[in-house]
């Protein structure tokens, strides 16, 4: 079968290949890969590729050998599912427990766009929640606002009642954000009017301290991400002029004790039901995946890269 592998050449970072078709565990039920998502992360791994590794995590397709222990959905299904790589080929084996299955109002260029974005989004706001005790009223600050994950988190917190500022330096985007529910959108950190109970931070560099800056007294930051690429400094004593007592927290969306099906039911279930609205930024045949890396690595695109495979 075709697959890309990664190459470790800078510009030219993935090649399509013959690869060897996937060997099933029990556990596995073997996916014909319809559609894939491309998420700017997987950019910066593909610079320095682990040896034997091959990119590919979020995936929609149908299912053509269940899995063998009789787990998971029978062969025909259309799926959603969450591999830890390998998902950018022709097929892809993944356990029953990484996915769910997709309706028919969905197609598989929407369900692609769900798993990484929609699963950090989801489990962003789930842990902001355990600290405050609910999101309704809350005043959250949220940075790097105009990718995938940043239009999941501000539909998701609008609905539970939450009042967001949105940091989005598109115009265009800015406006998206609006509709899905933000309550202002501004175009730097600086200007955002706080304070925030919940900061939730992708950027690094210079924003983290602006933003903990416009924390409540004993708010919480939630640091997932470092988008700029740029090294955090932090002055302790700066921050004594700041928000009392404040917590910055790292996030990672994979610090779950359960596996990753339920979460993709529940986002596959609010899409469907139109509560959910996967903001796709390009769609393009998988052959052109190449191109689509370096336009996530300029931030060309805005919302999820989709790649079909035909």
């Amino acid at each position: 079968m075709k697959a890309f592998v990664p190459t470790a050449t800078p510009g030219d970072t993935v090649r399509l290949t013959e690869v060897a078709e996937p060997v099933q565990q029990p556990d596995q039920a073997l996916i014909k890969v319809e559609a894939y998502s491309v998420n700017r992360g997987e950019t910066f791994l593909l610079e320095r590729p682990p040896v034997g590794w091959r990119p590919g995590k979020d995936v929609a397709g149908l299912v053509v050998q269940a899995a063998p222990d009789g787990s998971g959905p029978a062969v025909g299904h259309r799926v959603v599912a969450h591999p830890p790589a390998l998902g950018w080929a022709e097929y892809v084996a993944v356990p029953t427990s990484s996915l769910t299955p997709i309706p028919e109002q969905l197609s598989a260029v929407q369900a692609a766009a769900l798993p990484l974005a929609g699963l950090t989004a989801l489990r962003l706001l789930r842990t902001a929640a355990r600290h405050t005790g609910h999101l309704a009223g809350q005043r959250i600050l949220l940075t790097g606002a105009s990718g995938g994950v940043g239009h999941y988190v501000t539909e998701l917190a609008a609905a539970a009642g939450a009042q967001l500022t949105a940091v989005s330096a598109s115009a265009e985007r800015g406006e998206r954000l609006r509709e899905l529910g933000a309550t202002a959108v501004v175009d730097e950190v600086a200007a955002a009017q706080g304070p925030f109970d919940l900061v939730l931070e992708s950027t690094g560099g210079a924003n983290l301290p602006l933003a903990i800056a416009r924390l409540a007294p004993r708010g919480l930051l939630l640091w997932f991400g470092q988008a700029s690429r740029e090294p955090v400094t932090l002055d302790f004593f700066a921050l004594l002029n700041g928000p009392v007592s404040a917590t910055i927290r790292q996030f990672s969306y994979a610090d779950v004790d359960g596996p990753d099906g339920p979460d993709l039911a529940t986002l596959v279930q609010l899409t469907a039901a139109g509560r959910l609205h996967p903001e796709i930024g390009t769609v393009r045949d998988w052959t052109r995946t190449g191109e689509v890396l370096e336009d996530l690595r300029e931030r060309r695109v805005r919302g999820n890269a989709v790649l079909t495979v035909n």
